[in-house]
């Protein structure tokens, strides 16, 4: 049934745009100028502050965990913070261990009531152009690289690697191991020169777990804008916050870690999952996102 979104106030880029949504089959069908025009069910957003649901990195989601302990995780870390998309990986030390990790990992998150992404983390020993074909043939969204050695930089033969990953391009994403702030800082430094030198598609920066993944990183990964956005064509995933005067002029990650309490509505898909502290929890609702093209949206 369509239905309209009206003067809803559209986050973005720390400035609130109110507009009216065009919804069908629970998506934005066309953002519409003059609602008064259609003769439909009306929704009206005014009192609050609506966001695209955000997604989060969270690389402690175990395939071995109960069902009971990983529910309580997604629920507590997930929903109730207004996320509706996890981003995880798996650990990969060899490259025959790629398609039982990756598949265990599908296998638990089958019941997941929000979509997910799985990613692979590998040391720079795995980065090889046999390995990255392999990857690209499963369509793994992006690769999380240990990086804990400027010499094991140096000794990958990027040439390959460039040859390997084209056309699907999927990002190489920095993990410094070092726990000082002087040798990370070099080793990152080490890093974007080669990614730059070399031309991999790469982040520049390691991804911060628990917090919304940005935009431009989630256009590189493939998965904005497609999802994560409230344009024409995307999916209405969204969520919705008490409109007061403490909180304008934020942004989305403001309102994620100050103004949580909030959060009164997330829906997922057209569909609400979280109304005030009452979870909706639907086994299986959630699907594995298998990205097309990353960095197909230019920003």
């Amino acid at each position: 049934m369509a239905y309209i979104i009206e003067k809803a106030n559209i986050l973005k880029s720390k400035q609130l745009k109110t507009q009216s949504l065009l919804v069908d089959d629970d998506k934005i069908s066309a953002i519409i100028t003059r609602p008064k025009q259609y003769r439909m069910i009306r929704m009206n957003l005014e009192p609050f502050i609506m966001t695209p649901s955000f997604v989060l990195l969270n690389s402690n989601i175990s395939p071995h965990e109960s069902f009971q302990v990983l529910k309580q995780t997604i629920i507590e870390q997930f929903i109730q913070k207004g996320c509706t998309t996890l981003f995880t990986y798996v650990t990969v030390s060899f490259e025959n261990e790629l398609l039982d990790k990756v598949n265990e990992m599908k296998l638990a998150l089958m019941n997941s009531p929000i979509d997910y992404i799985i990613a692979v983390k590998i040391p720079l020993s795995l980065v090889t152009p046999s390995f990255i074909r392999k990857c690209k043939q499963e369509k793994i969204p992006a690769f999380f690289i240990e990086v804990d050695d400027y010499s094991k930089l140096t000794k990958v033969p990027w040439g390959w690697i460039r040859e390997a990953l084209f056309p699907y391009n999927c990002p190489f994403i920095p993990i410094i191991s070092s726990a000082k702030k002087k040798e990370a800082r070099a080793l990152l430094s080490n890093w974007n020169n080669i990614m730059i030198k070399e031309k991999i598609p790469a982040l520049y920066q390691e991804i911060p777990e628990n917090r919304p993944i940005s935009t431009v990183v989630l256009n590189k990964i493939g998965f904005y804008p497609q999802r994560s956005s409230l344009m024409n064509g995307t999916e209405l995933s969204y969520n919705l916050y008490m409109k007061t005067r403490e909180i304008k002029n934020v942004d989305e990650e403001e309102l994620f870690f100050y103004h949580g309490d909030r959060l009164v509505i997330t829906v997922h898909k057209g569909k609400i999952v979280r109304c005030l502290k009452d979870v909706r929890y639907k086994p299986g609702y959630g699907e594995h996102i298998m990205m097309r093209t990353p960095a197909f949206f230019s920003l």
